[in-house]
């Protein structure tokens, strides 16, 4: 004689659903905040042309080490200078037979972020000024840990709780408890840039340095969005219908 066997004694897994004994209520909890940006972003290139790779080398170290000595010059208001990408690309003449160089082209971009945007200006505008130097931005962005992440949540939930409140009271009841918080992903305030600034590419193609630094450039820093949306989930006392 066989008999079935005996099913495990343990807790039971919870329904992703309302019973008459406890009805669940979900609802999606959202906040949009609109701050100040923290830092800014701008990108240097520095160019180089001669007849040949060692003059065009030579001139590319020489603007690239002027470029490095003036953002360093502004100290603390420069958070980071980074070197990106670096060639010498020989050009070949369009006319004739073989592989004739006509000239060597180098290229250095860097890249400097700034917390300090009334230095801002007078940066970018000062490498401007540099020969074959070009400078693209700002970009405005927060930085990944910003407070206003964390305060954009903080709100979600909160919108959150008092929505799923409302609706219990809309039935004459109160919520039970909370099931369940679940981020789905939708915070879309990006720690790099979101959104290029009003400074327009510039750059530099004189062969000798003015007698007279121009005149800083007024950048308004860009107010960035913050988003955050959440789903939650809670029980209510059942309500008399």
């Amino acid at each position: 004689m066989t008999t079935a066997p005996t099913p495990a004694s343990g807790p039971r897994p919870a329904v992703p659903y309302g019973t008459p004994e406890a009805p669940r209520i979900a609802v999606r909890g959202e906040a949009h905040l609109e701050v100040d940006p923290e830092i800014a972003r701008i990108g240097i290139t520095v160019t180089a042309r001669g007849k040949d790779r060692r003059s065009a080398l030579d001139d590319l170290t020489r603007r690239n080490a002027a470029v490095v000595d003036l953002v360093k010059t502004y100290g603390t208001a420069v958070e980071r200078l980074e070197t990106g990408a670096f060639s010498i690309t020989p050009e070949l003449t369009r006319h004739g037979r073989g592989e004739r160089v006509r000239t060597y082209q180098g290229t250095v971009h860097l890249t400097a972020e700034l917390s300090d945007f009334t230095a801002l200006g007078e940066l970018t505008t000062r490498l401007a000024d540099l020969e074959l130097t070009r400078v693209d931005g700002p970009w405005w962005a927060l930085r990944p840990q910003s407070p206003a992440h964390r305060e954009a949540r903080r709100q979600a939930v909160h919108e959150a709780v008092q929505r799923a409140r409302e609706y219990a009271e809309a039935l004459g009841t109160t919520l039970a408890a909370l099931v369940e918080i679940a981020d789905i992903g939708a915070e879309n305030a990006q720690p790099y840039p979101s959104a290029p600034g009003r400074m327009r590419a510039m750059a530099g193609y004189g062969a000798a340095a003015p007698e007279e630094s121009p005149a800083p450039l007024d950048l308004e820093p860009q107010r960035q969005h913050v988003y955050a949306q959440l789903n939650a989930r809670f029980t209510m006392t059942p309500p008399r219908l």
